[in-house]
């Protein structure tokens, strides 16, 4: 046995020797990779510098901001600070072209548009859009900015592909405050993150092929977002709170009370006393992923249900659809509840494959906060974030395309689960992804 281990030992060791070179024909194919955000540039030193800083961003430094950036490279770090901070570029046209180079690359009808603020913790109160707000990574509500991201998942992989940061009230109604950040006119306005993800989907949701636009509870919550996604005819699958009120429309009229005067039927119950009612055989299991231990599975519920209020004539129809997990003792551990417009007959499997999706924006945010240094600014202003967070994104774009590059393509049923294996469910014919902890 201890023969066997120590030759496991060294096979895996030698898995893990990098190649001399690998890194340098990676700084080449940064070089390549880079042409088609450069021309938004107007002069040479400023392609020097987004190629420095982009690769400055991949690099292994434990601080990704200007002054270290700058340090890597010999240069001098009040240039690398103006030309984040204050030097006048395009930093839209270059999120553009991400949007056309994501959806040309990971682009499949079956897609899915995924969207998710994300908050950065700061002290003081001079720092472009900081207010006392949710802040998820301190579970509090705290002093942040926040940043509202439009992501890309399908089978080929994800990506973030744009993003808008999030002004509370009290800084749109503070024109002094407006003018000392260097916010644009056509920004001051106050916008809800609703707004937002509407703006973004209007502008790239033509270069992104995709069936499903999904997010979390804060944009599933009000009824006038739905409704404004499907006036642009979009597929939804929102995360709604436990606490919204639906109408199952299974249950026969005739046995119903009069209902003609109340504002909501009053047969209408919480989503989660509702899903709690339901009996164990009205659950269907489906295998998301295989395990070290099995197949893990997931039990889903849908149903027709009504939504709104008569009162302000947002009544609508809906299918709920209800997911829960359970750890291995078989206890339920967690119950996620949405909404959606899709016709009621489309397949749980499909519902639970958008419902994944939108975990797959975690993990975006994840890698760009730990590996692209989308969270190590050091800049107050609106163009300085604006800047950093473009380029971030770039980064992060970079680094995914490499490890698309490295991975094998294709799925084989005989090799271990991992982030470039499909896994489909034999039932639906329907592709299941997941990042393994590596």
């Amino acid at each position: 046995m201890e023969g066997s281990f120590e030759t496991r030992k060294r096979e895996l060791e030698k898995e893990c020797v990098v190649p001399s070179g690998v890194f340098d024909s990676s700084l080449q194919r940064l070089q390549a990779f880079m042409q088609p955000f450069l021309n938004v540039f107007r002069r040479c030193e400023q392609t020097t510098h987004a190629t420095q800083f982009v690769s400055g961003l991949c690099s292994d430094l434990e601080r990704k901001n200007a002054e270290s950036i700058a340090y890597l490279y010999d240069q001098d770090r009040k240039t690398i600070q103006h030309f984040i901070g204050e030097s006048q570029w395009d930093d839209q046209a270059l999120r553009d072209e991400l949007a056309t180079q994501v959806g040309d690359q990971l682009g499949e009808t079956a897609g899915v548009i995924v969207f998710d603020p994300s908050a950065f913790p700061k002290s003081g109160k001079q720092s472009v859009g900081v207010g006392r707000q949710w802040c998820g990574r301190l579970g509090k509500i705290d002093n942040c900015q926040v940043g509202v991201y439009m992501a890309y998942v399908s089978s080929k992989g994800h990506a973030l592909v744009d993003t808008q940061l999030y002004l509370p009230k009290e800084w749109t109604e503070d024109k002094k405050r407006l003018k000392r950040a260097g916010i644009p006119k056509d920004r001051q306005l106050y916008r809800t993150r609703h707004q937002m993800c509407l703006e973004l989907l209007d502008q790239h949701g033509a270069k992104l092929p995709h069936a499903w636009v999904t997010g979390d509870d804060e944009f599933g919550r009000p009824a006038k977002f739905r409704r404004q996604l499907r006036e642009r005819n979009e597929h939804y699958l929102l995360a709604a709170p436990s606490n919204t009120q639906i109408r199952d429309l299974r249950v026969v009229s005739s046995e119903l009370p009069d209902e003609s005067t109340s504002d909501m039927p009053t047969s209408a119950q919480r989503v989660d006393k509702w899903a709690a009612a339901r009996s164990d055989d009205e659950w269907t299991k489906i295998e998301v992923r295989d395990g070290e231990k099995g197949p893990i599975a997931i039990e889903s519920i849908k149903c027709p249900v009504e939504t709104g209020w008569k009162r302000y004539s947002t009544l609508t129809t809906e299918v709920l659809v209800v997911i829960r997990y359970r750890n291995r003792d078989s206890r339920v551990i967690q119950t996620d509840y949405y909404l959606s417009n899709a016709p009621s007959d489309t397949a749980l499997a499909e519902f639970c494959r958008a419902a994944k999706a939108h975990w797959r924006i975690e993990e975006c945010i994840k890698r760009g906060k730990s590996q692209a240094g989308l969270a190590d600014y050091e800049v107050r202003n609106w163009c300085g974030w604006q800047h950093h967070q473009t380029l971030s994104l770039i980064a992060s774009w970079y680094l995914t395309v490499e490890t698309r590059r490295a991975e094998k393509k294709g799925s084989r049923h005989d090799l271990q689960s991992s982030s470039s294996f499909d896994r489909g469910h034999s039932s639906y014919a329907i592709a299941m992804r997941y990042t393994p902890r590596r």
